[in-house]
C-alpha cells in the first residue's frame, strides 16, 4: 500500500511542488494539503495519513503547537510528523522533537532524499542524520539543561545499549549501527527498543534528545 502523506504549508507553491516530487514515486500518495495547523489537524483525522509534513511557521496554529496535538490524539496512532524548516528556526525544531515530532529536514532539501525521508519516518525511523540537525540538536539541548532525564534511568543502560544510543544519536540507522558494532540490524533494533523502554522514549527521535540532555551523545565507542 502507498505511504499517505498530508502537507502542511501555507504556501500553496511550496505545497503543490512537494506534491509533484513525492508523487512521483509509486509508493507514495499525498492525500491532502492544509494551509495552517487547524486545517492540518483537521485534514489528519479526516485521512488518517502516515505521515504528515509539516511546515514550523504558519498563520492561525502554527506547525509546533499543530504537532503536539496531532501527536497527542488518540485517534490517530499511527501518524508520524516530519517537520520541514529553515536553518534558522533551530528552537522551534528542538521544541517538536520534545513534542514527538519524528525528525526534520530543511526546505532545500533534494527530490529523492525527501522521498526516501518520507519513506524512513513511515517505517517508524527518525530522520536526524544530516549535521546541521545533529549541531542544531546538540546546541539546543545543552542549553535547556540535564534535568528531562532523571540519572537514575540511564543506569539502567547497559553498555552495550549506551553505545547504541550514542550512534543512534550520530544519526546512523539500525543497519549502519549493526555495521559499525558487528551485530545484525535486527539485534541493534532490539537494543534501540530496549533503551527507548527504559529511558521513556517515544520514538528514535526522543531517543537522540536524551542522548545530548544525558551527555550520552559522544560517549566513547567499544571496538
Amino acid at each position: 500500500m502507498a505511504i499517505r502523506v498530508l502537507l502542511a504549508d501555507d504556501q500553496a507553491l511550496v505545497r503543490a511542488g512537494f506534491r509533484v516530487l513525492l508523487e512521483r514515486a509509486d509508493d507514495i500518495e499525498v492525500v491532502g494539503e492544509a494551509a495552517d495547523g487547524d486545517e492540518a489537524i483537521m485534514l489528519a483525522r479526516a485521512h488518517r495519513p502516515d505521515v504528515v509534513l509539516m511546515d514550523v511557521r504558519m498563520p492561525g496554529t502554527d506547525g509546533l503547537t499543530a504537532t503536539m496535538r496531532l501527536i497527542g490524539d488518540e485517534r490517530l496512532p499511527g501518524t508520524k510528523v516530519l517537520i520541514l524548516t529553515t536553518f534558522d528556526l533551530d528552537e522551534y525544531v528542538f521544541a517538536a522533537l520534545h513534542a514527538g515530532a519524528s525528525g526534520f529536514l530543511l526546505k532545500d532539501v533534494g527530490p529523492e532524499d525527501l522521498r526516501n525521508a518520507v519513506r524512513v519516518i513511515a517505517a517508524g525511523d527518525a530522520l536526524l542524520a544530516p549535521k546541521v540537525t545533529r549541531r542544531l540538536i546538540a546546541a539546543f539541548a545543552g542549553r535547556t539543561g540535564r534535568q528531562g532525564t532523571p540519572l537514575e534511568r540511564l543506569g539502567t543502560l547497559t553498555a552495550r545499549e549506551r553505545q547504541v544510543v550514542a550512534l543512534v544519536a550520530d544519526g546512523l540507522s539500525n543497519q549502519e549501527i549493526g555495521d559499525r558494532l558487528s551485530m545484525s540490524p535486527a539485534t541493534a533494533k532490539t537494543h534501540v527498543n530496549r533503551a527507548m523502554a527504559k529511558l521513556d522514549a517515544r520514538d528514535r527521535a526522543q531517543l537522540v534528545v536524551i542522548a545530548y540532555q544525558s551527555g550520552l551523545a559522544g560517549i566513547p565507542r567499544l571496538r
